[in-house]
Parts: structure tokens; C-alpha cells; sequence
């Protein structure tokens, strides 16, 4: 099992800033998401010509990898103009993938949005998905698809790639969003999803008391939440899953929170501690 974290938690850093904290704390790689408050990746300068050269020789040597590129990608939209436009933008992160000799690259699903339903919306994302990831196949890149909103279940998700029909393709698990949302225990997730997991993100939250409906959970640092972490750890373990685990603290979208520099140095800690239990 091999830890890295998603850029999530450091939006304003450089790619630079990021590669150093990853080296100097010991992680195994870093998962890009922003960077310099940008989710344009291919346009960064650090990420294009010979700045990209300059970024993978700045990885060998810290003797880090990019496990995943993320997207900004959502095939939930009603209008067929913003689906094309999301599957450009995957097209541009599956190159940029691809340069950086990373597995895969992350979209979503997401929410059926007004005036859809679930069948239909679940049919856009399976075109999207198999429409990009025959692009990938090209490039060596496979196209993965978080577990996240109305497809955060693992049932739901999996609907989904069977109707994609693409080889190329596989699931992020992200399992607090469907044990916070729908209540899915470890088990019944994983043993659906086991087959198709390609990286898992991690991360603890706490239930808020008399919070609004649409947000009843807040982060906490791991171990501090209600998310039963040590025990997905241990699943993992038990189950000998060799790829990444990847810290994703949502610094970006709950600004209060922790700043990168208490988050990241506890994560690996707790992970470590975990790891020898």
C-alpha cells in the first residue's frame, strides 16, 4: 500500500512547494487537484514544455510518483454542450496524465441536476466515461470515476462501468462519501468494488448536531472524526490492496479547517500508526 495526498489540502502551492513537503514528510506520491489555485493544470507553466520536463526530473529525484490527475469533469449535466465541454477538459488532463507517466485521471458522475432523473443521468455519465477513456486508451492513461454524490454507493457506481463497457476504466473509492450519505458499511463497498478499485481516497469528518440536512458532516483530521478509518485500513491490509491511498483534505472547499501544514505531517503519522497495528 503506498500514501500520497491530494493537492486539495495545499491549493495555493507551486508543484515545486508540493514535491518538497511530499519528500520531506515521506510520502510516495502527490495526486494533482490545484495548483496555484488552478484546476487548469495543462496551462501552468511548471506543467507544459520545459517546465514539465523540469517538474518530472524534481519527482525522480525526490523518488515520487503522480498516481492520479484529477478532473474537474461532471457528466451529470442536462445539456449536452456542458458534457462535451467536460469531455474536452478530460481530454487535455488525460495528455497531461500521460506526461507525467500517472495511472489515471479522476472524473465524476455526480448529482442528477433539475429536470433529470437518475436513469438518464447515469446514461450521460457512462457515455462520457466510455468516450473519454477510448480517447486514453491511446495515451496509457484508464479513466476512473469517484464514488461521489448520487453515485457514491457502490452499487451505483458500478452500474455505471458496467453500462461505460470500457476496459480502460475503473472506480476511486472514496468511502466516507457513501458511509456519510447512505450509510454503506466497509464490507458491503468494497466487496462490489474490490475488482475495480484503482486509488482510494481517505479522509475522517464528524457528524455536526442540528446541522442543515444538506450538510450534516464537517472534516476532522483522521482519527478525530466518526469515520471508521483504522478499520478500512485494516480492510485494506486484510485484502493485500497494493495501489495508493490518498489523503484528500478538503482545504480548498472548508477554508477553516487545518492548513496543509498540520494536516498532512498528522496524516501520515495516523497512517503509519495504522499501518503497524
Amino acid at each position: 500500500m503506498k500514501i500520497s495526498f491530494s493537492t486539495l489540502a495545499c491549493p495555493s502551492w507551486s508543484i515545486q512547494t508540493a514535491i518538497e513537503q511530499a519528500h520531506a514528510l515521506g510520502y510516495d506520491g502527490i495526486e494533482l487537484r490545484f495548483i496555484e489555485n488552478s484546476d487548469r493544470l495543462w496551462e501552468l507553466p511548471a506543467l507544459q514544455g520545459d517546465g514539465l520536463k523540469v517538474t518530472r526530473d524534481r519527482l525522480d529525484s525526490a523518488g515520487l510518483v503522480i498516481p492520479c490527475v484529477d478532473t474537474s469533469c461532471f457528466f451529470h449535466y442536462t445539456e449536452e454542450s456542458q458534457r462535451r465541454q467536460s469531455l474536452e477538459m478530460g481530454r487535455r488532463m488525460v495528455e497531461l496524465a500521460a506526461a507525467l507517466n500517472a495511472p489515471g485521471i479522476r472524473i465524476f458522475g455526480d448529482r442528477v441536476q433539475p429536470g433529470a432523473d437518475l436513469a438518464s443521468t447515469a446514461a450521460w455519465v457512462a457515455d462520457g466515461l466510455n468516450q473519454l477513456a477510448e480517447f486514453a486508451r491511446g495515451a496509457g492513461v484508464e479513466v476512473w470515476l469517484e464514488s461521489h454524490g448520487n453515485f457514491a454507493q457502490a452499487a451505483a457506481i458500478m452500474s455505471v462501468l458496467r453500462a461505460a463497457n470500457c476496459t480502460n476504466s475503473g472506480v476511486i473509492w472514496d468511502p466516507l462519501n457513501a458511509y456519510s450519505e447512505f450509510a454503506e458499511e466497509l464490507d458491503e463497498g468494497w466487496r462490489l468494488l474490490a475488482g475495480v478499485v484503482r486509488h482510494i481516497h481517505i479522509k475522517d469528518a464528524r457528524r455536526i448536531e442540528g446541522a442543515k440536512p444538506d450538510q450534516p458532516w464537517e472534516p476532522a483530521l483522521l482519527g478525530e472524526g466518526d469515520f471508521p478509518a483504522r478499520e478500512l485500513v485494516a480492510l485494506l491490509r486484510k485484502n493485500d490492496y497494493p495501489r495508493f491511498v490518498s489523503f484528500e483534505w478538503e482545504k480548498k472547499w472548508h477554508p477553516q479547517i487545518a492548513d496543509p501544514e498540520i494536516a498532512l505531517p498528522h496524516f501520515i503519522r495516523w497512517m503509519r500508526a495504522a499501518l503497524e497495528a
